[in-house]
This record gives structure tokens, sequence and C-alpha cells, in this order.
């Protein structure tokens, strides 16, 4: 419990034998991520029930987050292989040509909208933006572009468009298939790629409740025209994901590192948990250490602010899966003890709150900070006191107490959180208090001398019932 920022691994080959997902949980992985990109179903469901199984086995509270793929904005395959594009040559994108008709003049592409969505003038990144295509002309099926920046290209590869303005909705029918069964294996987290808008979220939302799901859930950041609607975004949704690989490439390098501070800053600022993602540690898919440049780029997410950062190719079919975990382990640490503990949240005294839980939760945090109390223990059904405590970054650990695994099981993402199996549903007010203290004395959290501030609810089991703070000095 000596890290606050919490880690997210993707599951993939390299950690489907079960002793190394032991030691991969072992070495500090919080919340694991199905990537519904690659694989079929079975494939999750097997995988998400390994990690229960290990988990349960090891006394761990282990968040799973199922990551649909949203809408393939790809090219499509070509007939002999991968193709070099020379700059200043022509080259087409057809959506009629066959899947595997491409060659260097021309390739198909799997977003049949393409040609609608495109002006002459236009800019086209492919692979992550490794090719630069310039749009001269658009004909039907055929968008004629001349190549700005060549290189080699391999088949169905990305597709993204400079500034935005692809039209392709945020769910597909794939993804309508997979937000199901994500719910029927349990996950607790949903991440929805591409979001435009806070509708997006809505409809999925509403497909989720309608399977009978209440997983939390995660828009990506990773449009341009998501970032003039990134308040509403932030607000329909659970957790939000600073998804930087298909954003880089659309808004600029430049333009990232700034976005990525503002998207962090505005979900902690609207009380929602926040993942930070995409090649944190990509040089560990084939070396044992991460370069400097990797380190400083955890670091900085850290001090960011960020609740997660999270491992995609590192874990899933990397070499080194439980090096990267505890080298990202022991960054996230380095930069937490650097950083100087500070109230992040823009709220003050002054602050009109419309719900008495956040109002006892802002009261908490001034004063545990005030009274350099050595914990704060938030007795919870859902876990929103523990989150709203959580936004100021005082360095002081929160235990969020709950007899709810599911609630566990979300909290495990949330910054400086520490889930705990406790149940007071048997006790009235006082005794759960006793219960819960003697609870974390048991886990050696807290010892005699220790001052610490406890938030609860009059009644057990009321959602978003807190309205209870309570200073207590440990005998």
């Amino acid at each position: 419990m000596n890290r606050r920022t919490k880690i997210l691994a993707t599951l993939g080959p390299a950690t489907d034998d079960p002793a190394v997902l032991k030691r991969l949980l072992m070495a500090g992985v919080d919340v694991v991520r199905l990537n519904y990109s690659h694989g079929k179903a079975a494939d999750h469901a097997r995988r998400a029930a390994a990690v229960r199984s290990a988990a349960h086995e090891m006394g761990y509270d282990i968040g799973v987050l199922a990551d649909l793929q949203g809408p393939k904005i790809r090219i499509e395959s070509f007939a002999d292989g991968p193709v070099e594009l020379v700059e200043g040559a022509a080259f087409r994108l057809d959506t009629a040509l066959p899947t595997e008709a491409g060659d260097v003049h021309a390739v198909g592409c799997a977003y049949k909208e393409l040609p609608d969505d495109t002006r002459p003038g236009d800019i086209l990144l492919l692979n992550d933006g490794a090719i630069t295509l310039r749009v001269t002309a658009v004909k039907g099926s055929c968008i004629d572009t001349v190549v700005v920046l060549g290189g080699v290209l391999s088949n169905r590869k990305g597709i993204n468009k400079q500034g935005g303005g692809l039209s392709a909705a945020a769910l597909t029918d794939k993804d309508r298939e997979d937000l199901v069964h994500a719910i029927s294996i349990g996950a607790d987290f949903i991440a929805v790629s591409f979001p435009r808008s806070a509708a997006d979220m809505h409809e999925a939302r509403e497909l989720m409740k309608a399977a009978g799901g209440s997983a939390a859930l995660v828009a990506k950041i990773e449009r341009a025209e998501a970032l003039p609607n990134l308040e509403a975004i932030i607000k329909a949704s659970d957790v939000v994901m600073v998804a930087r690989g298909d954003l880089g490439v659309e808004i600029g390098d430049a333009e990232l590192p700034g976005w990525q501070k503002k998207i962090i800053a505005a979900s902690r600022e609207a009380n929602r948990m926040v993942i930070t993602a995409t090649q944190m540690m990509e040089s560990m898919i084939v070396n044992p250490i991460p370069t400097r440049a990797e380190v400083l780029d955890v670091a900085n997410a850290v001090m960011d602010g960020t609740d997660a950062v999270m491992l995609s190719a590192e874990t899933a079919t990397g070499k080194w899966p439980v090096k990267t975990i505890e080298a990202m382990a022991r960054v996230c640490v380095g930069a937490e003890r650097a950083m100087p503990s500070r109230e992040r949240s823009r709220r003050t005294m002054g602050s009109h709150f419309e719900r008495i839980d956040e109002a006892v939760a802002m009261a908490t945090t001034w004063t545990a900070q005030q009274m350099h109390a050595k914990a704060i223990v938030s007795l919870t059904e859902s876990g929103s006191t523990a989150l709203m405590v959580s936004r100021t970054d005082s360095g002081i650990p929160v235990y969020a107490l709950t007899r709810h695994e599911r609630t566990r099981r979300k909290m495990a993402l949330c910054r400086g959180v520490y889930p705990v199996s406790f149940d007071p549903s048997t006790s009235d007010a006082m005794q759960a208090e006793r219960e819960a203290i003697a609870c974390l004395k048991y886990r050696r959290v807290i010892v005699t001398g220790d001052r610490v501030l406890l938030t609860r609810g009059d009644l057990t089991g009321e959602l978003g019932g807190t309205n209870t703070m309570k200073i207590v000095t440990i005998a």
C-alpha cells in the first residue's frame, strides 16, 4: 500500500500462463484490460475467469476492464505483402477494391464512408502517423492522394484524418455484442472507443442498462472532435482515458502534452477517475528495462495526477510482462515521493455543494490535511465518498471499507484509495466504527496513537448516504 497510483495491465498470450498471471498480480497490477480489438469472446471470458480465480486465491481485489474496439478505420490488405510508398508518388484509397488486392498504387479501405468524409487538401495519416498522404481528388469510391511522408505500409493499418472529422459512430454492431458479452463475464469497467460527444456515452450506458449491467463506463479521448466536447463527455462517463495514440495522431505531437494535463485536471475536478495510456513503456516489449524517456513519461503522468497508468502490448505480448509491472511500480512510487503533497482540487471552504456526501468528503480532506491525519477511513456502499476524498492528492491514504466486492474492484482503479472487505450491516453505527478501526489495526496500517478521520452514513446500506465525519485517535 505504499503506491498510490494504480497500474492497469492488458492481458494477452504473454500472461496466459497461470504462474505468470499470479506474478503479474503480485508485482502490482490493480486492474486488468481485455482488449476486444483482438481475440475472440471465449479468450476474454477465459482470461477474466483466470484473473478472478487468481485474485480470489491471493486475497486481492482486481478490477476487469473490457475495452471495446470501436469503428475499424483501417486500410485493407496487400496482395504481395508490405509495400514502400515513396514521397511524391500517387497512391489511391479505394473502398470498392477487393480486400486482398492492394499494391504499391492502391489499397482497399474497411471504412466505406471515407470518401464522404474527405475533401481535396485533407491530410490522411496511416499507421499512427508514420505515413502521410495529401488528398488530391475524391470521386466515387476513390480517394486519390500524393505521398507526403513515405515508408513501408503493411496490412490493416489505421487511418486518421489530421484535425479529425471522420463521421464513424463510436459504437459498432460488434461493440454492441461485445458490450453484452463484457457484462456477462462481470467486467467492472467498459471502455468506449472514439466517442465524439456525450451522446455516445449516453448510448453506451443505455445499452449497458438494457443488458442488466452496472459497470463503470470509460470514455477514451482519442478523437480531435472530442476535445471541444470534453466537459460534457467527462460528465457522461465514470472514468476517462487519455488515449494518446490516435489522439496524438489527430491533433499532432506538439499539442498532446498540454491536452494530457487538461484532460487529467478536468477529470479530477469533475470527480472522475482518469487513466493515462499508450506507449508508456513501449521499449519493454523487447527490453528488460525501460528507457529514461519512458521513466519520465510515466512519472510526468503521475505528477499530473492520473489515477492509473496503462500498459498495452508491453504485458499482452511483450517479452517481459512481470519486469514491466515492477518497473512501472518503482517509477510511480518514486514520482509520488518527489511530489509535494498539495490539494489539487480548486474547491475551497467557500464552495457550494449540492450533495451532502460531497460536502462531507471535502471537509474531511481539508481537516485531515490540517490535522496531519494518518489515514482517512470511509465506510462506503458505492465508493463515491472515497472517490471524492481521493481527488485531493494530500498523500493521506484513503481506506474504502465496503462489503460489496464490485465496489472494491472499482475502487482498485482509484488513486490513493485502498479497498478493504468489511461488512458493517450487522452492527449499529458506533459498533461499526469500532470494528472498522479494529480491522485496520489488525492489518497494521494504523497503530495506537494515530489520528484518523472516519466518514459514514447514519443508515447502513444507503447509497450516497454519507453524512458524518468523525475524528478518532486510535486507542
